[in-house]
């Protein structure tokens, strides 16, 4: 079959996966500490890569969706006035604990709630029975607990964190693992933990970064590029027809 055929199938279907980015970015327009997400496309004319389902891709078939980068510019500013909700103005990130997996990760979104655990008091009531203790921290809501400048869990009072909510941060973001629409775990090139140089403002949040006005553009600019390479594969089969016409 024409080769265009194959190079137009492949175009569709990546252009398909760089829709799913950009809506993806629109969906979070309200997710605080959100960071919007741009695709990048490689040259399967000089690269054979792995698709999707790990297959090989083989040279000359159009483009394929290579990596998506994430934009770390700062967020608009909210002011809530909630004493669990925080900011972080400049560079760095909050870093929360997943006590089940021993999990830490990243995040710029501030949007914090308070959670509690117990901890044995080291008495017995007359029972025999360990006593223990309720203790609030500060957590995300998640079964995540945020971590304090020393790296420790930060106890809630009245309210009122007992220790100052760290800022963690690194040399550079790029190539940061994502979870999800928010945390994001460091990987190698990034370099070494270091304290953030960004200040703490209480009551207030980080919006999301995605421009709205953007992100839509780039949902048209795909579908027009979608459009024009089904146009190619039918194309393509109509000149296979023809062709196979002409043999008979």
């Amino acid at each position: 079959m024409n080769q265009s055929f194959f190079t137009g199938a492949v175009a569709a279907h990546q252009q398909l996966k760089r829709l799913t980015v950009y809506g993806n970015n629109i969906a979070n327009l309200n997710t605080y500490g959100f960071k919007a997400e741009r695709a990048r496309f490689a040259a399967l004319m000089y690269d054979d890569v792995k698709n999707a389902d790990e297959e090989m891709l083989p040279v000359g078939v159009g483009t394929c969706l290579w990596t998506t980068d994430t934009n770390f510019n700062p967020g608009p500013v909210a002011e809530t006035g909630r004493k669990q909700d925080y900011l972080i103005e400049g560079d760095g990130f909050f870093a929360l604990v997943d006590l089940q997996t021993n999990e830490v990760s990243l995040t710029r979104s501030g949007a914090f709630t308070i959670a509690e655990l117990l901890r044995p008091t080291g008495e017995v009531d007359a029972e025999g029975q360990a006593v223990e203790e309720r203790i609030m921290y500060l957590a995300d809501g998640d079964g995540r607990f945020v971590l304090s400048e020393t790296g420790g869990m930060i106890e809630v009072d009245d309210f009122n964190a007992q220790y100052p909510v760290g800022i963690f941060d690194y040399i550079n973001y790029n190539g940061m693992t994502q979870l999800n629409d928010t945390r994001f775990t460091p990987v190698d090139k990034n370099g070494g933990l270091r304290r953030g140089s960004g200040v703490l403002r209480q009551g207030m949040l980080e919006m999301s970064n995605a421009d709205y006005a953007e992100e839509v553009s780039k949902v048209i600019e795909t579908q027009r590029a979608y459009g024009m390479a089904l146009k190619m594969v039918q194309a393509s089969d109509e000149i296979e027809t023809t062709i196979n016409s002409l043999r008979n």
